[in-house]
C-alpha cells in the first residue's frame, strides 16, 4: 500500500529519499554535509528534506545496518520519530560507538531511514488497578534465557 507523503526539498543537490529495493521499508535520507565523528562523538545532521505526513501517520527514522556494522555509526534516539505535524528538515543525530577510530561521511551519503507508519491514539483512562496478567509487573530479564 502507498501513502502520499509531500516532501520538500531543501538541497536540490540530494536526491529525494528513496527505496533501494523492491519490498524495503525504509527510504534512505541523505548527508547534507561532510562529517568527521571521532570515536564517542556526536553530531546532529541535516537531510535536506521536509515532509508532510497524512494525519494518523508517523515517520520513524532508524540506523542504517550498513553503518553500524562496518564503522559503529548509529542514531542516538533511534528511531526518531517526525509526528504528522512536524514541518522542518529531518535531521538525525549521528553517534560513533566505535572506540579507537573517526567515522568520516560526505555530503550525499546515506545515513538513515525513514520509515512510514500507520499510528493509532490512545485514549488513556486512569484506573486503581490493572487487570492481571501471566506476565505481571516482571521487567528485564524475568523470562530468563
Amino acid at each position: 500500500m502507498n501513502v502520499e507523503v509531500l516532501i520538500h526539498r531543501l538541497d536540490t543537490g540530494l536526491p529525494l529519499p528513496g527505496y533501494a529495493h523492491p519490498g524495503d521499508a525504509g527510504a534512505d535520507l541523505y548527508a547534507v554535509t561532510d562529517v568527521e565523528l571521532l570515536p564517542g562523538e556526536r553530531a546532529v545532521v541535516g537531510t535536506g528534506v521536509a515532509i508532510a505526513l497524512p494525519d494518523g501517520y508517523a515517520a520513524f527514522v532508524h540506523p542504517r545496518s550498513g553503518l553500524a556494522s562496518k564503522y559503529g555509526v548509529t542514531l542516538v534516539n533511534a528511531p526518531g520519530t517526525v509526528d504528522a505535524g512536524y514541518r522542518g528538515e529531518i535531521r538525525v543525530t549521528l553517534l560513533n560507538t566505535d572506540t579507537k577510530e573517526a567515522a568520516r561521511l560526505k555530503r550525499g551519503d546515506r545515513i538513515a531511514q525513514l520509515v512510514i507508519q500507520r499510528v493509532e491514539r490512545a485514549s488513556f483512562h486512569e484506573v486503581e488497578r490493572l487487570p492481571g496478567s501471566v506476565r505481571g509487573a516482571n521487567g528485564f530479564g524475568s523470562t530468563g534465557r
